[in-house]
Formats: C-alpha cells, sequence, structure tokens
C-alpha cells in the first residue's frame, strides 16, 4: 500500500503576493533568515481586521489490495485510488474573527475481483462528490508575535456525491447501479496555526463535534430506487481525521 498526503498553495497566490510586494515601495526587505525569525518581532498582525486568507489541501491515497476483507466481500486483487482537494478562503471582518468559504471535490475508484460465496466478481466502481462549508473561525494567540496560534472553526457543510458500480460475474452475468448522495453537516473543529516564513503558515486541524445527515437513492438494473437516510452525532478525537495544509494570509506584512 502506498499512502503519502501533500499539502500545497496554488502558483497564483505566490506570484500575487511577490507582484504586491514589488508595487509597494514602502515594504522592508528582508533576508530569508530574517523571514524565518526577526520579521515576527514587531508590528505582525496576521489576524486583524480587513486581512484575506488563502489555502489549498490535497491528499492521495494508492492502495493495492490482495486478499483483503472488505465490507462488499474479500478482495482478492484489486486497486484502490482516492484523492481530495480543498480550497479554502476567508476575510477578517473584525480582529481574530473571520469568516469563510471551502470547496471541496473527492474521487475513489475502485477496479478488483472480490470473492463472495459462492462467486467470484469482477468490481468497478467510481465515486465523484464535490461539498461547500461556509463556515466562521475564532484565532486565538498563544505567543505575542501572534506566529503561533489556536482557532476554532463552526461550519456548515452542503455536499453531493454520485457512484457508479458495475459487478461481472461468469463473464456475462453484468449488473450495474447508480446512486446520489446528499450530505449536510455541522461541526466543529479547533486547530492550530504556526507561521513558518512570511505570511504563510502551516494548520493542523482535528474534526471533534458534528451532526451529518445522509440521504443516498440508488437504482440498480433500471429498478426502482432504493432510499436510505441517515443521521448521526459524532463527538470524538481521531488522529486518522487530521487535517495538514499550508496557507498564506494577505495583508500580514509589515511596513516600515
Amino acid at each position: 500500500m502506498v499512502k503519502f498526503f501533500i499539502s500545497i498553495l496554488v502558483g497564483t497566490l505566490l506570484y500575487g503576493s511577490v507582484a504586491h510586494a514589488q508595487a509597494d515601495t514602502s515594504k522592508v526587505s528582508y533576508t530569508p533568515y530574517e523571514l524565518l525569525s526577526s520579521y515576527y518581532k514587531d508590528d505582525f498582525k496576521p489576524f486583524k481586521k480587513g486581512n484575506s486568507y488563502v489555502g489549498l489541501s490535497f491528499s492521495v491515497q494508492d492502495k493495492n489490495l490482495i486478499n483483503t476483507e472488505r465490507i462488499l466481500g474479500k478482495v482478492l486483487n484489486g486497486d484502490n485510488l482516492n484523492y481530495n482537494l480543498l480550497f479554502k478562503g476567508g476575510y477578517y471582518l473584525w480582529n481574530y474573527a473571520m469568516v469563510g468559504l471551502d470547496f471541496n471535490y473527492s474521487q475513489s475508484k475502485f477496479t478488483g475481483r472480490v470473492f463472495v460465496d459462492p462467486d467470484t466478481t469482477q468490481v468497478n466502481s467510481i465515486s465523484r462528490g464535490y461539498s461547500f462549508a461556509p463556515n466562521f473561525r475564532s484565532s486565538i494567540p498563544l505567543t505575542a508575535s501572534e506566529r503561533f496560534s489556536f482557532f476554532i472553526d463552526l461550519g456548515v457543510s452542503l455536499g453531493w456525491s454520485s457512484t457508479v458500480d458495475e459487478q461481472i460475474k461468469n463473464l456475462d452475468e453484468i449488473s450495474k447501479s447508480f446512486s446520489t448522495q446528499f450530505n449536510f453537516g455541522i461541526g466543529i473543529s479547533p486547530g492550530i496555526t504556526f507561521f513558518a516564513m512570511e505570511n504563510f503558515a502551516f494548520e493542523l486541524q482535528l474534526n471533534v463535534l458534528g451532526y451529518t445527515y445522509q440521504l443516498t437513492k440508488t437504482k440498480t438494473d433500471g429498478q426502482d430506487d432504493a432510499r436510505d437516510e441517515r443521521n448521526n452525532v459524532n463527538f470524538s478525537i481521531d488522529i486518522l481525521s487530521l487535517d495538514i495544509g499550508l496557507a498564506y494570509y494577505i495583508g500580514s506584512g509589515k511596513q516600515k
């Protein structure tokens, strides 16, 4: 199994920040070392009213499964590829108080041979989904320089996804299903922010409390829709749900 996570910020943001710095002749020039140290000593205010926030995180999970037990049966040999792309944006309406909007796109694909007694079935499945999540963030600096801080996000999410599943038995017995899913959720997510260089920061965030509503409709071989509704309330600390990303705070830079 290969599993890796990548956190990146789009190049256009980098270009925009450099262009802004060049356009403002009053900007102070810092050495690379100063951007990692003394830059944060005085007048660094990343969470002040009027500042903006942008970020992006990207995760990929690629699995090769051999003789692995799963809910759908025993996977004799298969490949499972998942990836998730999350864009974040926000604006500080007040000092230490931000309103934001997140957009998420995900895809999951599985191809393999699955044994469900007494048959071996070739399964091909692909799912795609997206969601929007308006949120409110309160930031609490933990150091005088505000380089290290704690935050709490309160958000509401709306999401949709679709799945196409094909199962082939005995070479000529083919079953196809198509499902759509609607998701609604409310959650609280605490996290920490650490500024690594200039206005760039690493963020770690954990989902600890939330309510979700899920409605799934499935049509198999052209038959009537099957309907499944679920309501869940969750309160847990799961390290596996930890999100790591990179962010850029526009307006945090200092002037002479």
